[in-house]
């Protein structure tokens, strides 16, 4: 559907379950997320600018869907500046928004965003970074279920290498917080975060709330695999590996692999 639009020019909103997309002429201008930051968190948090400074923007320019130059014309923020930031928006709201969907997409002509004109993107290119995205999480972690659930401490000792990045969401971990709910905490893009939250998963650092529970056998279920069987074995050892290495990813992914084969 979405190459459609950008061969018809369209000019509109492309919605789904996870986000929209905006097209001016077939190219995406904007795009938004309930799973990550939009534009204005990205901004503020980071003090690039104000809360008042956009507000006023907003309120200003936003009926004449000019946001954007408003911004770069009373001097708020420079031209470059906005730029970086709204394209890098852009791409991760994209990213949600293109996501595994139950629902259907729905597109509705004409209508615009108030941001107004930044940069436009190409649809290539937009589904292009999508599909790298996913193939980078699927080699650091093949397991999708820490980006929606619930995260927990697993419990196991953090290695004092850990870089600041991935502490710093680790220390948001607490049993009811999403990776959504990780982003908006610390103003942080979602697909960042989505990065550090599977290297994390992939040291055996954090899991999910619903995992932990459901390991937590009762007693009268059947016996748990001996801790010396070649399985957990292989579970241990990846996740040592995992930890000690500077690309954990790959070093899981790997004595996974081998010692399942072994088997």
């Amino acid at each position: 559907m979405l190459s459609r639009l950008a061969e018809e020019r369209a000019t509109g909103v492309l919605t789904r379950d996870r986000g929209v997309l905006y097209l001016v002429e077939g190219q995406v201008v904007h795009a938004e997320s309930p799973a990550t930051p939009g534009l204005d968190v990205l901004l503020t948090s980071r003090g690039a600018l104000g809360s008042d400074g956009w507000w006023e923007a907003v309120s200003q320019a936003g009926a004449e869907r000019r946001v954007g130059r408003f911004l770069v014309d009373s001097g708020r923020l420079a031209a470059g500046a906005l730029e970086l930031c709204h394209l890098g928006a852009l791409y991760d709201a994209a990213f949600f928004t293109l996501g595994a969907s139950s629902g259907p997409a729905r597109f509705r002509y004409g209508v615009a965003h108030w941001i107004g004109p930044v940069r436009p993107v190409t649809v290539d290119a937009v589904e292009r970074e999508t599909l790298r995205r996913r193939a980078l999480l699927h080699r650091i972690w093949p397991d999708p279920d820490t980006d929606t659930a619930e995260l927990v401490r697993t419990g196991r000792a953090v290695d004092a290498v850990l870089p600041p990045r991935q502490r710093t969401v680790l220390d948001q971990v607490d049993g009811e917080r999403t990776v959504s709910d990780i982003s908006r905490v610390l103003g942080r893009p979602g697909f960042h975060t989505l990065v550090d939250v599977r290297r994390l998963a992939a040291a055996g650092i954090v899991t999910t709330r619903a995992r932990t529970v459901e390991c937590r056998a009762p007693e009268t279920a059947a016996p748990p695999v001996s801790p010396m069987s070649p399985v957990s074995t292989a579970t241990a050892q990846a996740a040592q590996a995992a930890q000690a290495s500077a690309d954990p990813d790959v070093a899981l992914l790997r004595r996974l692999r081998d010692a399942l084969e072994a088997l």
